[in-house]
C-alpha cells in the first residue's frame, strides 16, 4: 500500500476559500477509482508568518495504481489547482510506503 500525501501551505486569507475547493478536488481525485480513501488533516504547527498548513492522504493500493494516477490524471488535476490559486498556495508531494498498520480493539476502550 502506498500513500499519495500533498502538504499545501497558504495565507490564513485563502484558508477557508482553499477548504472549499480542495474537498470537491479530493472527491475529483477519489473519482479516478485509483485510491482506496483520502484525509485530511490540518497541520498542528504555529508558522511564523501566521500561515496554514494543511495535509491531504491518499491511499492507493498499489504503486502500480500511483504511477497511473501520474500519468492518467495528475498533470490535469493539478492544473487546476493551479488556474484556481497561483503561486499564493504552496503546495509539495511525498510518496509513503505503509510498513505495518496497528488498530486498537474497539472493546479495549
Amino acid at each position: 500500500m502506498v500513500i499519495y500525501n500533498v502538504t499545501s501551505n497558504m495565507s490564513q486569507s485563502l484558508e477557508a476559500e482553499w477548504l472549499e475547493w480542495t474537498r470537491e478536488h479530493i472527491a475529483q481525485v477519489l473519482g479516478t477509482g485509483l485510491f482506496m480513501d483520502a484525509r485530511l488533516t490540518k497541520v498542528l504547527v504555529e508558522e511564523e508568518d501566521s500561515s496554514s498548513t494543511y495535509s491531504i492522504q491518499y491511499k492507493a493500493s498499489s504503486r502500480e495504481s500511483l504511477d497511473l494516477y501520474y500519468e492518467k490524471y495528475a498533470p490535469s488535476l493539478r492544473k487546476l489547482a493551479y488556474d484556481k490559486f497561483g503561486e499564493t498556495v504552496l503546495s509539495f508531494r511525498t510518496e509513503l510506503e505503509v510498513i505495518d498498520e496497528y488498530r486498537v480493539h474497539p472493546n479495549l476502550n
